[in-house]
């Protein structure tokens, strides 16, 4: 269902201490409000850590990935039934690192999404465009292309996920879709989601999101929250983002 949601991408970041004083520092200052939840999706072999340091809170926790296979001769891969075991509410799927670094198809992003509410979890899909393609004024067409082919998997399921706009030219870069080029961008996913029989579901705007630029773009009616990377390694700035 929709709902405000701000989630927290570590990527390859961390360590046993330095999560522990992050972990503390956001259970500390997170007070949770009805209709907003927060979530942090962490390295693999932090998942235990986060569970035993978020479980009694009104934190939620998460996978940066998932593997579409159940079981087998997939070495290094970690099942959907797995991260249940360790409590994942969250596994997102689609990153646009996945997508580049790793070889990602639209297919194999769609078969995660599918294997992750297999097993009960909430699958963050991503979608956004390069700075190639914005240009060449493609945005929708390609955003469009990644979410068909998670909705034509899902079915009537696609009421179960989260989709997370993330134009790749704004992660990591410091750069900002502006706060009309993101709700511009989430009206055409919301108009398709509503096609789809799934317009209910939460959109979710990534890509250089900072506390000072929150509220701007959290504000618009399309944006239902955000999905953070750098900023979500620092307490003071994840916390500021989430109260917006």
């Amino acid at each position: 269902m929709r709902g405000k949601l701000v989630v927290g991408n570590w990527k390859m970041n961390g360590g046993l201490a330095a999560n522990a004083a992050l972990l503390g520092d956001l259970v500390g200052g997170w007070e949770g409000k009805p209709g907003r939840q927060v979530a942090v999706c962490v390295p693999y072999p932090y998942l235990v850590q986060a569970q035993a340091a978020l479980q009694a809170t009104p934190i939620a926790w998460g996978a940066q990935d998932v593997s579409e296979h159940a079981s087998g001769a997939y070495t290094g891969e970690v099942s959907a039934g797995m991260l249940a075991e360790f409590g994942c509410r969250y596994a997102i799927v689609g990153h646009s690192e996945r997508r580049q670094f790793f070889g990602d198809t639209d297919a194999i992003v769609a078969a995660k999404a599918k294997a992750a509410l297999g097993a009960g979890l909430t699958p963050i899909v991503c979608v956004g465009e390069l700075l190639s393609e914005r240009e060449a004024g493609t945005t929708d067409a390609v955003v469009l292309r990644q979410l068909d082919a998670v909705l034509g998997v899902l079915g009537a399921d696609a009421t179960r996920i989260v989709v997370a706009y993330e134009p790749v030219w704004a992660i990591g870069t410091g750069r900002t879709a502006t706060p009309d080029q993101a709700q511009a961008v989430h009206a055409t996913l919301r108009a398709r989601l509503v096609k789809a029989g799934a317009g209910d579901i939460a959109l979710l705007y990534g890509g250089s999101v900072k506390a000072d630029n929150a509220a701007a773009l959290f504000g618009r009616s399309d944006i239902d929250g955000g999905l953070i990377g750098g900023a979500s390694l620092k307490a003071a700035d994840f916390l500021g983002i989430a109260r917006a």
